[in-house]
């Protein structure tokens, strides 16, 4: 798995069409997610214009990264990171998105790609990472401490006022 970072259009073009058109394949796969979700306003029809519109959002925070994973030359994932959260101030990263291909599931891509996110930060210096899971996704949930990640608090997402749990990976320890 080669994870490549996917750097903000500048002022004018946007995400090249080709490209556009795999992202747009990635989430609309993961129909399930999406419903849990709320980032779109139908699950079963995720257009390139409301993908293009969510990674605009998205780097529009500052310390954004959004990386995507190829295996094969053929989009598998994306990751979403962000340097802080933008609504706290607490010292981790934080991881916002880690999608796969809903056809590659459980084949341990996820596991790849969350992997490749942290060993990331470990060479950026960063001691631990952060990120939310929404209450109502328990399978997400299993994912992230399954990796080791552990609930440190419970809170509302920023956003869309969900309750979801907080979870933490220390990056020291292998």
């Amino acid at each position: 798995m080669i994870l490549d970072p996917l750097l903000p259009p500048s002022p004018g073009p946007s995400v090249p069409a080709p490209l556009l058109t795999e992202l747009t394949a990635l989430y609309a796969s993961n129909h399930e997610f999406h419903a849990l979700s709320g980032d779109f306003p139908d699950p079963d029809d995720i257009r390139p214009e409301q993908v293009a519109a969510a990674l605009a959002e998205e780097w529009v925070l500052p310390g954004v990264d959004v990386l995507l994973a190829r295996s094969f030359g053929r989009l598998i994932g994306i990751a979403i990171t962000l340097a802080h959260h933008p609504g706290r101030s607490d010292p981790d990263p934080w991881i916002g998105l880690l999608m796969v291909d809903a056809s590659l599931h459980g084949q341990g891509h996820g596991r790849r790609l969350a992997s490749l996110v942290e060993d990331r930060f470990r060479a950026a210096d960063r001691r631990a990472v952060r990120l939310a899971v929404p209450a109502d996704n328990p399978k997400a949930l299993a994912f992230w401490t399954a990796l080791g990640y552990e609930v440190v608090d419970h809170r509302e997402d920023v956003r869309l006022k969900r309750p979801c749990a907080v979870l933490r990976k220390d990056l020291t320890t292998p």
